[in-house]
């Protein structure tokens, strides 16, 4: 790849002198650099070094690493139809006895708005020829499927290039994020209330699940039982099969969902949301105008409390109010959950991590931490509760900004992918990673005229490849490098030069 010298933009001037210095210091040259970007004075670490200027303008990464754009909006599928606009949230499979490839499923997250790019091209006949009876809901005014729902790409590692592609889900909206289950399946989750007052022929905001080895569209079935909300995320215990589930609402809950039978989702469970001990209705934000609301109290980076799990009623919410009722009978608030990730560490301890896009005194992010108890779900958790903790809190746009969709990087750190949008000409979104001890990082950044967000972060099974969405114009990445020296910098073993 071949480099030229990068206009610094002054938001990303480290803060003072003395960073500034030890920043340049380890550059080569200042021709290489794509921007000097700002370092937390007291949780930054620098991991990989300043990113290098992309001639093609659409990704400026370390040294030593490279992307390749794999798939766009507007790309012939090899089902026919169109790759929709709006990819979001994502996550890549293992492909049985091949392990040269793996296979991605994408979120649209779409509305059938008509600016919006769908599959059929907006044509009516196309849609009802290859949809037939497999769409969850048709929107009134078109008659054609809702546009939100899913695609499904089977990449193959030593081409680099997408063998196969196809839509895999439709008639859902604003498909936003979702996540994998141990099972190889991702669930898809809906980050809209919309319904018949709104033109739509039924009710949204539910989670379905799309089978990643499927080579076709999946019936549409919503899993009732895991609530109708303002749904983001969602996480699998992959030890006990219960699932987390964030909320992009500013007083937002955190749930958890107790499948009847783990593993079978359809058959239905128990929606509980998060209450900490001692603090019922705790409004966790931070925010400066919460100093007046008796619920609201300042919660220190690494503080830890003690939790519980409230009952829900009445979870599929014809009314939209499920959080409101929740909160009502003491849950814990969340300005905005978004990205959500299980992790299984070395030594058995299990996390739940995510991101509050909207937390912190500036309301630009936070990243909570949730360990489960070692009887969570059961009779017994009570003895030995599950504990809550707020890893990491941004007090600065240029360290981290709206943090939404995240993903456990195969070395254990977090990968965040942010969400800004601004108009301001310096608004700039990122990858970041935030270590377990919550150490925070620069990864990549979005260099596209366009400054879409990132979204749908995600390791290939055999931990080579990170792929990631650029929403608008709609782009899927593929980025390769030294992931081993990060793998190996988390054992204190290397450091990438």
């Amino acid at each position: 790849m071949s480099l030229k010298i990068g206009q610094l933009s002054r938001r990303h001037f480290l803060k003072n002198a003395a960073a500034t210095a030890v920043a340049l210091g380890g550059l080569r040259s200042l021709q290489l650099q794509a921007q000097v970007y700002a370092q937390d004075p007291v949780y930054g670490i620098d991991k990989v070094g300043q990113l290098l200027l992309d001639p093609a303008g659409i990704l400026n990464l370390p040294r030593h690493f490279s992307y390749r754009v794999i798939s766009r909006t507007g790309d012939r599928m090899s089902d026919g139809l169109i790759t929709p606009s709006a990819p979001d949230g994502m996550a890549a499979f293992p492909v049985p006895g091949n392990p040269s490839q793996c296979i991605l499923v994408r979120n649209h997250e779409l509305a059938s708005s008509s600016d919006e790019i769908d599959p059929f091209g907006g044509d009516r006949k196309l849609a009802r020829k290859h949809v037939g009876d497999k769409a969850y809901d048709n929107h009134l005014l078109t008659m054609r499927p809702v546009n939100g729902g899913t695609s499904t790409l089977l990449f193959d590692h030593r081409s680099g290039r997408v063998e196969r592609s196809h839509l895999s889900l439709i008639g859902t909206a604003r498909n936003c994020a979702g996540g994998a289950t141990p099972w190889g399946s991702w669930l898809t989750c809906e980050e809209s209330l919309v319904g018949k007052l709104q033109g739509y022929g039924r009710e949204h905001g539910y989670v379905f699940e799309v089978p990643s080895l499927s080579k076709g569209l999946v019936d549409a079935v919503p899993l009732k039982d895991m609530g109708r909300f303002m749904h983001e995320a969602a996480a699998v215990d992959s030890t006990s099969g219960i699932v987390y589930l964030s909320e992009d609402y500013e007083r937002g809950l955190f749930y958890r969902f107790l499948p009847n039978v783990p593993g079978k989702l359809v058959q239905g469970g128990r929606l509980q949301a998060l209450a900490i001990r001692g603090w019922p209705k705790a409004n966790t934000r931070n925010w400066p105008e919460d100093s007046t609301d008796k619920h609201a109290q300042s919660v220190a980076i690494n503080q830890r409390f003690e939790c519980e799990w409230i009952d829900l009623e009445e979870v599929t919410s014809p009314d939209g109010d499920l959080s409101k009722r929740g909160e009502a009978k003491g849950a814990a608030i969340f300005a905005r959950g978004e990205g959500l990730a299980f992790a299984l560490r070395d030594d058995n301890t299990r996390e739940v991590l995510f991101a509050a896009t909207g937390g912190g005194p500036n309301r630009i992010g936070q990243v909570w931490r949730y360990q489960p108890s070692p009887y969570e779900g059961t009779a017994r958790e009570a003895e030995q509760p599950g504990t809550m903790e707020l890893l990491y809190e941004s007090h600065n746009r240029a360290v981290l900004q709206a943090c939404d969709n995240i993903a456990v990087a195969p070395w254990g750190d977090l990968i965040i992918c942010e969400d800004s949008y601004s108009d301001n000409p310096d608004t700039v979104n990122y990858l970041r990673g935030l270590t377990p001890e919550g150490k925070i990082y620069t990864l990549a950044m979005n260099a596209h005229p366009e400054k879409g967000e990132f979204c749908g972060a995600c390791f290939s099974p055999d931990g080579t490849t990170l792929f990631v969405n650029i929403q608008r114009p709609g782009m899927t990445l593929a980025i390769t490098g030294p992931w081993g020296h990060l793998r190996n910098q988390a054992k204190g073993m290397d450091k990438v030069s």
